[in-house]
């Protein structure tokens, strides 16, 4: 395993090859940051600043420290060894360093629009505060699939790899809370978060680059042995999974949400109209993904009328679902066609963006791909940003929109 004080930079000179993922996890201690409160006792941070780190609310921290606005290091500790304290973005040995590297980071800030080739966690940091009403995206899943120009990301945890290529699906858990911790300030008071995710069994497998590819191995169709394949995926090692149990993403993402401030609304099952066999004998074949509905505050700008106002195409009610909005979603998948490994259909996203906005609002899909957000929220009539890493999934995205074609814009 490549050392993790390596620079993004200097990987991505090196060529960077997508890896195999073996459990790993780093052994780390408190004592450097016990050392750190020393030398920075005179720092103070706001609780808005502290509390999305330790996973509390500002009340409870209050009940920690002292009705304070603002708090020093050694209270931080302080905050670190209670019961209550839960991993969002940070393991515990690095909340105090990066609280201190974070103190003086200025970044400009503008407002944008179109398509922006670049990894989303420095756009994020472009983008102007409380200017996006939606976002909806289906991030890469963890060790589920190659992409096209997979791009390494330098995470606040030390961690250097592309998004769902992580060594453990802790480390997956922890960038995809620093992400949605990146989104929090950008976010308007009204705003939703549809963040569509599939779950990954921790199991010896290779990583593939498409839904055919593993489709063509379940049946006994793939040529190709163990060792050539470009990435792999092990199992022995983990802290506590055991091969073949599920990592239960969706719901430990809702739950690291939750801590860093958000309002988890609902965990929707998105259950597909056609899915892949599975050979599996111990255990029922998966037909569902999860769409985690976040909030900012407790009553979002929400439009349930939308469910039957819109297109069937575009998210309005199916033939074969029930007459109300509810937490279970009978939505077709896509054909998978346009060169990307992973998309959904125009319906999902057309459904998050008409419950959650109007026309003219801003809808943002940080992992644009092959660009379907886009589409939607461009046939209701809402302005769109999309991030993405692929130079060669943004072209995709600029020949979908080529009746109104936005230029590419380079990070």
């Amino acid at each position: 395993m490549e050392s993790h004080e390596s620079t993004v930079e200097e990987l991505t000179a090196s060529m960077y090859e997508v890896r195999d993922i073996k459990p790993y996890t780093q052994v780390s201690s408190m004592r450097d940051s016990y050392r750190l409160a020393e030398v920075h006792s005179g720092i103070l941070f706001d609780l808005a600043e502290v509390a999305p780190l330790v996973g509390m609310s500002t009340s409870f921290i209050k009940r920690v420290v002292g009705s304070r606005r603002q708090i020093g290091l050694k209270d931080v500790l302080e905050l670190l060894e209670q019961d209550a304290f839960s991993e969002t973005f940070l393991p515990r040995s690095r909340v105090l360093p990066y609280l201190v590297e974070q103190k003086n980071v200025l970044s400009a800030r503008s407002d944008l629009n179109g398509l922006h080739v670049g990894d989303a966690l420095l756009m994020l940091d472009k983008l102007s505060f409380n200017t996006v009403q939606t976002v909806v995206t289906s991030p890469p899943y963890w060790a589920m699939r190659i992409y096209e120009d997979m791009v390494p990301t330098k995470w606040a945890d030390g961690e250097i790899c592309p998004f769902g290529f992580e060594q453990t699906p802790e480390g997956y858990l922890r960038h995809t809370a620093e992400i949605l911790y990146k989104l929090l300030p950008v976010l308007k008071p009204e705003a939703s978060v549809w963040w569509n995710l599939g779950d990954t069994y921790s199991t010896r497998t290779q990583i593939r680059g498409n839904a055919a590819e593993a489709l063509r191995a379940m049946q006994g169709r793939d040529e190709k042995k163990w060792h050539d394949h470009k990435a792999r995926r092990y199992s022995a090692g983990h802290a506590y999974l055991k091969d073949g149990e599920q990592s239960l993403i969706p719901s430990r993402i809702a739950e690291r949400a939750s801590r860093l401030g958000y309002f988890v609304k609902s965990m929707i099952t998105w259950v597909k109209t056609a899915s892949m066999p599975e050979p599996q004998q111990s255990r029922v074949s998966r037909n569902i993904e999860t769409v985690i509905h976040l909030s900012v505050q407790r009553t979002p700008k929400f439009h349930k009328n939308a469910y039957h106002d819109l297109p069937v195409e575009l998210g309005g009610k199916t033939a074969s679902e029930p007459g109300k909005v509810s937490d279970s979603w009978l939505l077709p998948t896509s054909s998978g066609r346009g060169g990307h490994g992973a998309q959904f259909s125009l319906a999902l996203p057309g459904r998050c963006i008409g419950l959650s906005s109007d026309e003219g609002d801003l809808v943002l899909d940080p992992f644009m791909g092959s660009g379907t957000t886009a589409v939607s929220a461009d046939r209701l009539n809402r302005r769109w940003l999309g991030f993405e890493t692929s130079e060669t999934y943004a072209k995709i995205v600029a020949s979908r929109l080529s009746e109104s074609p936005i230029p590419l814009r380079f990070a």
